[in-house]
C-alpha cells in the first residue's frame, strides 16, 4: 500500500511535525510487550496474549499500513500502549485482536470460541459498524456502540484509546484532508474522554498529536517559545526545587520535587483561545511535589504558603473534592523568588499514579487485589458519569443530536454540589437546582415544584456553584410534571431528554385522541360508514402507505395537523372500495364528480389550458395563497412564478407568454418551501433545529449553514410540504428554540 500524500507536503510535514511520522516497534518485539506484562502482573496467564499474537499475525498477512509496515505492527502497538497502563493479559489479547473482526475473515464467533466471550466482547465493543448499511451515521452509531460496551466494560474505551493514540502517531502518512478529520473527532471526543477517565498520559498526546495536525505552523511557533525560554526557565525551576527541598528536610518528610512539563496544546488553548500573552501563562513554570501520605500533602502546602505568598483564588483542594475523574491533588500559586509565579501541585505517589493512568490504574489495583479477576461494576461505581451516558444514549433516537450531546457531555466543566444527607453530585457548570433533581432521579426531576440551596429558597432557574447543599421539593400530585420553560435553562443533557420525553408522550396522547375524533367527525358530516370503515384494516394500511409506524402514529400525525383528514379519508375509502366490491364503491361528497385535468401534483390549473404541463419556479417557490403568474417557456410547460418574484421583471419584456393562472391544490399536491433560520451560533443548533423539524415529519431536501464573526447563524432550509396550514405551526416550532430569534419563509433566491 503507498502513501497517498503529495510528496512536497509530506516532506513539510515532516520538518514541521515529525512526531506524526513514527513508525511502530519490531513485529517480532512480541517478547518486550510479554516482559511489560509480566512486570505488572507476574502471576498472570501470558499464553493468551502468545495465543492472540499468533492469530492477529497470521490475520493480517499480507495487509500493509499507510507507512509501508507490516500491519502486524499496530495491534502490537496498541497492546503495547495497554501494557504500559498495567492492563491485564485478557485486555492485551483483546488489543493484539481488536482490528482481525473488523478487516479480515477471522469471525466473532470463530474468536469467542478461541479466547472466550470477555475477549470478544471487548474486541466486538471497538469494533466499527458497516459504513455501506448504516450510511452517514456510522460513525455516530459505532460511538454509540463503544459507549454501550463501555459502560458494560471500561476496558472497551481503553483498548479504543490506544488504537486512537497509535494512529495519531503515523497521521503523517494518511491524506491530509483524512488526517484532519481524525483529529478533529479525537479533539471533541475521544480526548476528553481520556480525560473522563482521568488518562493523563493519553490525553496529553492526543490533544498534542491532533494540534500539531491541525495546526502545524501554530505548533512549530508555539514549540520553539516554549524552547527558547527552556534554559532560563530550567535555571529557575531549580532554584524552587532546592527551596522546597530544604522545606521537606525540615519538616522531616521524605518525597520527590520536580519540574512539570508544560503541554504545548495547553498553550495555544491559554493564547490564542483565552487571549492570554505567552509570558502571562502561570504554569509554565510548574513544580510536582510528591509525598508518603496525605497528611504530609497539607504539611507541605503549609511551609510553601509561609515561604512564598499564594495568590488569591488560586488554590484547589482535590484531595478533600476528587475531580470527576478521581483526580486527586493540592493546586495552589505563589509568588516565588523574583516575584515570578509558579504554580505547585502537591500529592501523594498514589494520587500520581491515579493521575497519569486514571482508570486504568484503578482497574490494575482492582485485577491485583481479586486474584486476576475483573470486577468491571466497582469501576463504573466510581465513576458515576459512566451510567449517565449510558442513559441517555439510549434516550436520543438521533445519531446527530447523539453525538452533539456526547460532546457537551463529555467536555463540560463540572461543579459538585450536595444533597442534604451529605452526597455528592456532580452537575455541569451553569446547572440549577432542576438538573440536580433530575440527577438524583427522572420522578424526583418531574415533580419537582421548589428548591432550597444552603438553607435558603430560591428559584429553579439559580445556577449551582460547588459546595452548595441543595433540597428540591416535590408534588405529591400523581400527575405533576416539568415545565416547557425548564428547557431555557437546564444545562445536563439527561435533564434535558428527560423533560423533552415527558412533553413528547403527553403530546403524542393528546394528538391521538384528536386525530381519532377528527376523522370520525369529518365521516360523520359527510354521512359515511363510520363503523364499516372503522373496523377494517385499511387504517393500517393507510398509515404504512404515508409511512407511519402504526395506526397511533397516523392519528397523531392527523391531530398534530401533519396529513389533513380528508386524505386519510380518501385513501381508506378507496381501500375498502377496491377490497369490498359487492357492496359498490364508497363515495365523498365530490369525490365521484370529474375533475379537471392535472398536471402531475402542481395544485395549480392553466385557465382555459386544462392539460398543459405546469411547474412551480424554484426560484420564489410558490405556495397557495400566494399571488402567482404563469409564463410559458420553451418545451418546458408553464412556469409559475410569485407575482412579486424578482425574475417577473424580466419575464414582463415577453407579455405574449404571459399567462393567467390559479390555485387548485389536491390532496397530493406536494410544495417546495424554503426558509431561513438566524439565531446566535451555539453548540447543537443546527441538531436542534433539524430535530424540530423531523419531529413535524418535514421531508428536508437541502440545508445551508453560516456563521459570521459576530456569532450569528444563518441556516436555510428547502423542503415539501403537502398542507400549507401546517408551516406557521412548523415556524413556530423552530423559533422557540434557544438562541433563535427569527426565523421566516423566503420567497426569492
Amino acid at each position: 500500500m503507498t502513501e497517498t500524500v503529495p510528496p512536497a507536503q509530506t516532506s513539510s510535514l515532516r520538518r514541521l511535525v515529525p512526531r506524526i511520522f513514527s513508525r511502530s516497534a519490531r513485529r517480532d518485539d512480541v517478547e518486550q510487550l510479554l516482559r511489560t506484562v509480566r512486570t505488572h502482573h507476574p502471576k498472570g496467564d501470558l499464553s493468551i496474549i502468545e495465543r492472540a499474537y499468533a492469530v492477529a499475525d497470521g490475520a493480517h498477512a499480507g495487509q500493509t499500513r499507510q507507512s509501508g509496515e507490516p500491519y502486524i505492527t499496530h495491534p502490537l502497538a496498541v497492546a503495547q500502549i495497554l501494557a504500559d497502563l498495567g492492563l491485564g493479559p485478557k485486555a492485551i489479547a483483546a488489543a493484539l485482536l481488536h482490528d482481525t473482526v473488523e478487516d479480515t475473515g477471522y469471525g466473532l464467533d470463530t474468536l469467542t470460541a478461541e479466547f472466550g466471550d470477555e475477549v470478544a466482547m471487548l474486541v466486538d465493543g471497538v469494533t466499527k459498524l458497516d459504513k455501506v448499511k448504516y450510511g452517514e451515521s456510522a460513525q455516530a452509531e459505532t460511538v454509540r456502540k463503544m459507549i454501550v460496551a463501555m459502560s458494560r466494560d471500561i476496558r472497551v474505551l481503553l483498548i479504543k484509546l490506544a488504537d486512537r493514540l497509535h494512529n495519531a502517531r503515523t497521521w503523517g502518512f494518511v491524506p491530509p484532508e483524512k488526517a484532519r478529520k481524525k483529529a478533529t473527532e479525537t479533539l471533541e471526543i475521544y480526548a476528553p474522554l481520556a480525560h473522563r477517565l482521568g488518562i493523563q498520559a493519553i490525553k496529553s498526546e492526543l490533544e498534542d498529536l491532533s494540534f500539531a495536525v491541525l495546526h502545524p505552523k501554530l505548533y512549530v511557533e508555539i514549540e520553539s517559545l516554549v524552547k527558547q525560554r527552556t534554559p532560563q526557565r530550567e535555571q529557575y525551576v531549580q532554584s524552587v526545587i532546592e527551596a522546597v527541598d530544604t522545606d521537606l528536610r525540615e519538616l522531616r518528610i521524605r518525597g520527590r520535587v520536580m519540574g512539570r512539563p508544560k503541554q504545548l496544546y495547553s498553550v495555544y488553548q491559554k493564547m490564542v483561545v483565552r487571549g492570554r500573552e505567552f509570558d502571562d501563562i502561570y504554569d509554565l513554570i510548574g513544580i510536582r511535589i510528591l509525598v508518603g501520605s496525605v497528611r504530609d500533602c497539607y504539611a507541605v502546602l503549609g511551609a510553601i504558603h509561609a515561604r512564598w505568598t499564594p495568590l488569591p483564588g488560586r488554590f484547589k483542594d482535590y484531595i478533600a473534592t476528587p475531580k470527576f475523574n478521581l483526580y486527586q491533588s493540592l493546586h495552589t500559586t505563589v509568588i516565588g523568588p523574583g516575584g515570578r509565579t509558579v504554580e505547585i501541585q502537591i500529592r501523594t505517589n498514589e494520587m500520581h499514579q491515579q493521575a497519569e493512568y486514571g482508570v486504568a490504574a484503578h482497574w490494575k489495583y482492582k485485577e491485583r487485589m481479586n486474584g486476576g479477576k475483573t470486577d468491571a461494576k466497582s469501576v463504573d461505581t466510581d465513576m458515576a458519569w459512566l451510567a449517565h451516558i449510558s442513559d441517555w444514549q439510549a434516550e436520543t433516537a438521533d445519531p446527530g443530536e447523539f453525538l452533539d450531546s456526547l460532546r457537551f457531555e463529555i467536555g463540560a466543566k463540572e461543579v459538585y454540589v450536595f444533597t442534604p444527607k451529605g452526597r455528592v453530585i456532580g452537575l455541569p457548570s451553569g446547572a440549577t437546582p432542576v438538573d440536580f433533581a433530575y440527577a438524583v432521579h427522572t420522578e424526583v426531576g418531574h415533580r419537582t415544584m421548589g428548591a432550597k440551596v444552603n438553607g435558603r429558597l430560591v428559584p429553579l432557574e439559580t445556577e449551582l456553584t460547588s459546595g452548595d447543599v441543595v433540597e428540591v421539593f416535590t408534588s405529591k400530585n400523581p400527575d405533576a410534571g416539568p415545565s416547557q420553560d425548564w428547557l431555557g435553562f437546564v444545562r445536563s443533557t439527561r435533564a434535558r431528554n428527560k423533560i423533552r420525553g415527558w412533553f413528547t408522550k403527553e403530546r403524542r396522547e393528546e394528538a391521538i385522541e384528536q386525530g381519532k375524533e377528527a376523522i370520525a367527525r369529518a365521516m360523520r358530516r359527510q354521512n359515511l360508514p363510520l363503523q364499516r370503515l372503522m373496523s377494517q384494516d385499511s387504517f393500517t394500511e393507510v398509515a404504512h402507505q404515508l409511512r407511519y409506524e402504526d395506526v397511533s402514529a397516523l392519528y397523531a400525525a392527523v391531530g398534530e395537523g401533519h396529513v389533513s383528514t380528508q386524505s386519510v379519508i380518501e385513501k381508506v375509502t378507496a381501500l375498502v372500495s377496491a377490497s369490498d366490491t359487492s357492496t359498490g364503491p364508497i363515495e365523498l361528497p365530490g369525490v365521484g364528480r370529474p375533475r379537471q385535468p392535472r398536471n402531475g401534483d402542481s395544485g395549480v390549473l392553466v385557465r382555459g389550458a386544462p392539460d398543459i404541463l405546469v411547474k412551480l419556479a424554484k426560484c420564489c417557490t410558490p405556495v397557495p395563497g400566494d399571488q402567482i403568474m404563469g409564463f410559458v417557456t420553451r418545451g418546458s410547460g408553464v412556469s409559475v412564478h410569485r407575482a412579486d418574484c424578482t425574475n417577473v421583471k424580466s419575464l414582463m419584456s415577453d407579455p405574449e407568454r404571459l399567462i393567467e393562472v390559479e390555485w387548485a391544490p389536491t390532496t397530493k399536491s406536494v410544495f417546495l418551501v424554503q426558509i431561513q433560520v438566524e439565531a446566535l451560533d451555539r453548540s447543537g443548533l443546527l441538531s436542534d433545529v433539524t430535530r424540530v423539524l423531523s419531529e413535524h415529519h418535514v421531508n428536508i431536501l437541502s440545508a445551508s449553514v453560516s456563521t459570521s464573526r459576530d456569532r450569528l447563524a444563518l441556516s436555510r432550509f428547502v423542503f415539501e410540504m403537502g398542507d400549507i396550514v401546517h408551516l406557521d405551526r412548523v415556524l413556530n416550532a423552530v423559533r422557540r428554540i434557544d438562541a433563535v430569534y427569527d426565523v421566516y419563509r423566503v420567497t426569492s433566491s
